[in-house]
């Protein structure tokens, strides 16, 4: 069973659908118990980073997403998920992440042509040995919502890379840890490849 973690930030029913739409058993919870035993974890999430991790707090699912990445469960962070991985977030201030993966989540500084938040399809590239773009070509086109993106301290856990107006990483992978800037689930076949690719490891 995949776990769909639920802390009160939206985005949660189109993911499991697509999941579902793959043939895999998909459930959206805030259960710990529940997100302990699951094979697969997702940490979904669109809003500000400040407020997901007030609630994941609230929730007392922080530690629960640190205990599923430290048992070896794949997990799975998407777009406002891949932000809170890391160790600290700029959006309105600096405020604490996860600290999952050392790093830190900060804003497009762009030439004024380029609207933030960056908001569409763009071509993303990843590396050759990747597993979560297993089987699919480079340049594939995602789709993007974001204002924010990460830096990881360590180039390795770097996955892939996009391009809008400066190169910018969009995934990473690590271990047991994937996560994507892109909404593969809004990503047409390409997204439901990554999906795939996730809840077959």
């Amino acid at each position: 069973m995949i776990a769909i973690i639920d802390y009160g930030v939206g985005n949660l029913a189109s993911v499991r659908n697509a999941f579902i739409k793959l043939g895999f058993e998909a459930a959206i919870t805030s259960s710990s118990e529940e997100i302990l035993k699951a094979d697969r974890v997702v940490l979904p999430g669109v809003g500000a980073f400040a407020d997901a991790m007030d609630n994941l707090r609230r929730y007392g699912l922080d530690g629960t997403v640190k205990q599923v990445v430290q048992q070896g469960t794949p997990f799975l962070g998407v777009c406002l998920g891949l932000h809170l991985l890391f160790t600290q977030g700029e959006e309105h201030g600096i405020h604490e992440g996860l600290d999952i993966m050392k790093g830190r989540v900060v804003k497009f500084q762009l030439p004024r042509q380029y609207k933030v938040p960056h908001m569409g399809w763009n071509q993303v590239w990843p590396r050759e040995d990747s597993r979560l773009f297993r089987g699919l070509p480079a340049g594939s086109h995602f789709y993007f919502v974001h204002s924010y993106y990460v830096l990881p301290d360590d180039d390795a856990v770097i996955a892939a890379h996009s391009d809008y107006g400066m190169d910018f990483v969009c995934a990473v992978e690590h271990k047991n840890i994937f996560a994507t800037q892109f909404h593969p689930e809004k990503s047409g076949q390409v997204g439901l490849q990554v999906l795939q690719n996730f809840a077959s490891l």
